[in-house]
């Protein structure tokens, strides 16, 4: 009986012993939602102009905007942290000019148009710390429909006048125009 009791005191111990080691490690569990990074670049050669990290949750069968993303309410844009966007240069965003730096972008989503915020308040949770007071541009753009799309997704399009981030998700589209001074791109030839 006194071996037995010794050999699951030991056990016990051991356990305990690596548990906490394990644990002390300071590494939480992996997130179930993915983060991305979509860059906005000139050409393929250029060195980018826009970088926007950001979390992708997923639709799930629910209905989105209205729902799951109530209207007219702040959204953080994304998911867990709040979204950031770094202009490498000076921008026109939408009819508001904005320095080079890095900003949070949050919105708050209607359902026939948007408010799109430039927030200069980075490194938050969501929207939860979020204070308008930090507010460096501040646009509406409307919405438009599209095919669905299970994931919050930011993305570019350029038509040589203007550059569009676009932001999609069940089948809502927001197009964010921006302008940026236009560089001209040399190619060295052989």
């Amino acid at each position: 009986m006194i071996k037995l009791y010794y050999s699951t005191s030991i056990s016990l111990l051991l356990l305990f012993f690596f548990t906490a080691e394990i644990n002390a490690q300071g590494f939480v569990a992996v997130d179930n939602i993915s983060h991305d990074i979509s860059y906005y670049r000139q050409s393929k050669i250029t060195p980018p102009l826009v970088k926007v990290l950001y979390g992708r949750p997923q639709k799930n069968e629910e209905v989105v905007f209205g729902n799951t993303v109530p209207f007219d309410k702040i959204w953080r844009t994304g998911a867990n942290e709040a979204t950031e966007v770094k202009f490498y240069k000076d921008v026109q965003f939408g009819n508001a000019k904005v320095k080079a730096g890095t900003y949070v972008l949050v919105t708050i989503p209607g359902k026939d148009k948007w408010d799109v915020i430039l927030n200069s308040q980075t490194d938050v949770w969501g929207s939860f710390q979020y204070n308008p007071t930090f507010n460096v541009a501040k646009i509406t753009v409307p919405v438009k429909k599209a095919e669905e799309l299970e994931t919050f997704s930011i993305s570019f399009n350029d038509d040589n006048e203007q550059v569009q981030m676009i932001l999609g998700w069940d089948n809502t589209r927001i197009n964010i125009p921006l302008k940026f001074k236009r560089e001209q791109i040399f190619v060295a030839k052989r």
